[in-house]
């Protein structure tokens, strides 16, 4: 069977890893969302003194959901979550920063970026169809089935590879920001990257998980042979 059999434990370590990093982000905002940082800025205006300071033609609005941060590069606007937009602890200057990142990395044409966002559909596609493939060819014994359903999660997976570079770059130039324009203190620096390293951690799991499922469904399909 494709979801029962001795290749699911494959992936423990991968969703154990999830497990944690879920936690750990959501314990270190947490953490940090109680400690206030010494200039009052809201995270929102954070990112509008950085966005005009680095001349990044960017609209910051207010989003839904917790931690639902992100940049839509299409309408070029920072989307912060309720924490982050009215919070001015140093977790929503970091966050806030971290998305600015993602705009910077849109205007100085990041290639790692463009890439990502060429992958979106690709991506979506092969996600949605693969699984049906791959099933379809297990139970029918069509070998071409069951590799075109390889082929398209592949693409999946190179999605979670390609956006570990761009989210480590952004949280990097979220923290040279955010010290370079004085909105953080040296002594608040820590903590800003603590709540940025959390964060990635999610992204690793990602990862990981992705890959180990691409395993098993290529160990599944040799045990099908």
């Amino acid at each position: 069977m494709v979801f029962f059999d001795q290749t699911m434990l494959l992936l423990i370590p991968a969703v154990l890893l999830s497990v944690f990093a879920q936690w750990k982000v959501k314990s270190t905002f947490q953490k940090y969302s109680q400690v206030s940082g010494s200039r009052g800025l809201s995270g929102a205006q954070a990112a509008d003194v950085l966005a005009r300071r680095e001349n990044v033609p960017v609209a910051i609005r207010p989003g839904q959901g917790f931690l639902s941060d992100h940049f839509d590069p299409q309408s070029n606007s920072l989307v912060l979550s309720p924490e982050v937009y009215n919070g001015r602890s140093l977790a929503s200057l970091g966050v806030a920063a971290h998305e600015l990142g993602h705009a910077l990395q849109k205007k100085h044409g990041y290639a790692p970026l463009m890439l990502r966002s060429g992958l979106v559909p690709l991506a979506n596609f092969g996600s949605q169809l693969s699984m049906f493939l791959f099933i379809a060819g297990i139970f029918a014994h069509i070998e071409v089935l069951q590799t075109a359903g390889i082929l398209l999660f592949s693409l999946a997976v190179l999605f979670t590879l390609v956006t570990l570079p761009v989210e480590f770059d952004a949280s990097a130039r979220a923290v040279k920001l955010l010290q370079a324009h004085g909105i953080v203190s040296e002594s608040e620096l820590p903590g800003v990257k603590k709540v940025l390293n959390a964060a990635a951690l999610t992204y690793v799991g990602a990862a990981v998980m992705a890959l180990t499922q691409l395993l098993r469904l290529i160990l599944i399909a040799r045990s099908d042979d």
